[in-house]
């Protein structure tokens, strides 16, 4: 059977504070027409400039979190965790609305988002999803960050991921996982963001953190985790470095066909690798129903 475009069945609603700025966010996530991506609408922004493109090139800033900005300077951050459950759902429109300048984080993870959007429902619709296939390895080096992508012989998102940290609560942790229907809500979707005690007043003074708690991050002290309930599972660290990946790899327009492998990956190694990727004409091609087709059409910013 092809594979067709998915939007949500109905709109479906949540809402939360943002792990930086502490202000309550209501998001709207509604069923979009077919070749409209993902777009974000800042309801309280006036007319059509609070319109956003989630795509790499909308992305501003990768300090904490992915922010994405468009040509009026309307922006909104944090938006991988959102990202990374629709991808893993498989959806490829839809409109977001939110009446602030960041997604709540809700507990940290991409949790709550797949779910309500599990009950919203999806929706097959009347054309084929476009895929990019990468046909040539491109790969990002920043000092001991590294990223990469390369060809694969399905359709398929592969992945592979290291982290090492000094913090003995960490340590060195590493995943690998092929992204098939399911495999995201089994493997990543609970994963929650994490961060350390010590680094709390100092990201206050800069203006982040603000929102955040032990309801909505892993909190790492001296003596270990914070949490009075511990870690869902022992890996939730590289399993939550997963999880953003891909969400960032979302950025790159649709669904990728290509092997991921990072060292110590990050919001800002992601949106170069897939930059990268983008800017190579010769390391990738637009592909429908496993046949390459031509140039896609520019993907239009709904209503």
């Amino acid at each position: 059977m092809a594979d067709m475009q998915h939007t949500l069945a109905k709109a479906v609603s949540c809402a939360g504070v943002g792990v930086h700025s502490g202000i309550r966010a209501r998001l709207t996530l509604r069923p979009a027409p077919v070749n409209t991506g993902i777009v974000f609408r800042r309801t309280d922004v006036e007319n059509r400039k609070g319109r956003v493109l989630a795509h790499a090139e909308t992305v501003s800033d990768t300090q904490l979190g992915t922010t994405i900005t468009n040509e009026h300077g309307v922006s909104i951050a944090v938006v991988e965790h959102l990202l990374a459950a629709i991808a893993g759902l498989g959806i490829d429109n839809l409109i977001i609305e939110i009446d602030a300048a960041e997604v709540p984080i809700m507990d940290g993870s991409s949790s709550v988002f797949y779910e309500i959007m599990m009950l919203a429902g999806l929706k097959a619709q009347s054309a084929l999803r476009r895929r990019i296939r990468v046909l040539e390895r491109v790969e990002v080096v920043e000092g001991p960050k590294r990223a990469s992508l390369s060809p694969v012989a399905d359709d398929s998102l592969t992945m592979r991921a290291r982290i090492e940290y000094t913090d003995q609560t960490i340590g060195v942790q590493q995943m690998a996982l092929r992204l098939v229907p399911g495999s995201f809500a089994r493997d990543l979707a609970f994963a929650r963001t994490f961060g350390f005690a010590r680094d709390v007043d100092m990201l206050r003074s800069m203006g982040l953190a603000r929102g955040g708690s032990l309801e909505n991050a892993v909190v790492i002290g001296e003596d270990g985790i914070m949490n009075p309930e511990g870690l869902r599972v022992e890996d939730e660290f590289i399993r939550h470095k997963m999880l953003d990946a891909v969400g960032d790899l979302m950025l790159a327009g649709a669904p990728i066909a290509g092997a991921y492998d990072a060292v110590q990956p990050g919001h800002g190694i992601n949106n170069k690798l897939v930059r990268a990727l983008l800017a190579n004409p010769s390391a990738w091609c637009w592909e429908e129903a496993g046949q390459p087709v031509e140039a896609a059409e520019s993907i239009r910013v709904a209503v």
